[in-house]
């Protein structure tokens, strides 16, 4: 065994109130909704914080622009505190149900709020809210100069270079003939944007969000099933990486739980114990990638029509 390099990081996502006024359709929230996200800007922040400072963590703090114009204080206390801001959409918008047009003025705008904030520094990463992806996406990103993406899956634990986009499939369709469909996906190629992956089993919005009426979202999961199920996952990399990157995704709302930050303060303190391990941003694990510190990977797919 050689000497291991892990890079672990937190991506956490400010939602706030943006993400329950993102019903769509312009229907109503209900209030007791966006009192939940008023609680993740100031209550579940604070203790995030609170938490990151206690263990000399620098996390990345993927804020929607109606998040820092809504709560400007506590953002600043995210910027002052020396940790990234990255971008996560206006309302949280889910990109795969906009235009293209839609996208692109959601991103600029975007950009151009964080970047003012950030006293002119612009945003490295992106995170696409609820992991909503689009074809567009990556170049808009690469277009806008944006470094590395943090929302696609098709690694769990080493970066790689984005695919761009221009791969094609076709979706099965039972209303045409089966020769309609029966095709193979088109070759993969690379992008500029580099690629540290997301993955649902590393969030904790999924297992522990009580959504009422939502299928799949009752939230009232044992903490010791999530705490296991992450560090089952860490163990396996270590176990058969040298290098290699786990970034977890998190949200005030969710993680500012008692009972949550109860967890994340194991988790941290287990992770501390093996060798090689370096907390950062996730920007920082993209440069390091960029810059030949960490190998990471090539992914490969599709065929040549």
């Amino acid at each position: 065994m050689g000497k291991k390099r892990v890079l672990v990081g937190y991506g956490i996502d400010v939602d706030a109130v943006a993400n329950w006024i993102n019903t769509t359709t312009g229907a109503a929230q209900n209030p007791t909704n966006v009192s939940r996200g008023i609680y993740g800007a100031t209550v579940g922040l604070d203790r995030l914080l609170a938490l990151f400072a206690t263990h000399a963590i620098k996390a990345t703090f993927f804020t929607p622009a109606h998040s820092l114009e809504s709560f400007p204080s506590q953002l600043a206390k995210v910027r002052d505190a020396g940790h990234e801001i990255g971008l996560h959409g206006y309302t949280h918008e889910y990109i795969s149900q906009l235009s293209a047009t839609q996208q692109k003025d959601v991103l600029k705008r975007s950009i151009e709020v964080l970047t003012k904030f950030c006293g002119g520094e612009r945003p490295r990463g992106y995170t696409a809210p609820a992991w909503s992806t689009s074809k567009e996406l990556i170049p808009l990103l690469e277009a806008e100069g944006v470094v590395y993406d943090h929302s696609f899956m098709h690694h769990d634990f080493q970066p790689y270079f984005a695919p761009d986009g221009r791969e094609t499939w076709v979706e099965t369709d039972h209303a045409k003939q089966a020769e309609a469909w029966m095709s193979p996906m088109t070759r993969m190629r690379a992008s500029r944007v580099v690629e540290i992956p997301a993955n649902w089993h590393l969030d904790d919005w999924p297992p522990l969000q009580p959504i009422p009426g939502r299928a799949g979202a009752q939230g009232f999961v044992d903490t010791g099933v999530v705490e296991r199920l992450w560090m089952e996952q860490f163990d396996f990399a270590y176990r058969e990486y040298e290098t290699f990157v786990f970034p977890m995704s998190i949200h005030p709302q969710v993680s500012g739980k008692p009972h949550v930050i109860l967890m994340h303060e194991r988790i941290i303190e287990y992770i501390n114990k093996h060798e090689g391990v370096e907390w950062m941003p996730l920007g920082d694990m993209a440069k390091e990638f960029l810059e030949g510190r960490m190998p990471g990977v090539e992914i490969e797919g599709g065929v040549d029509l």
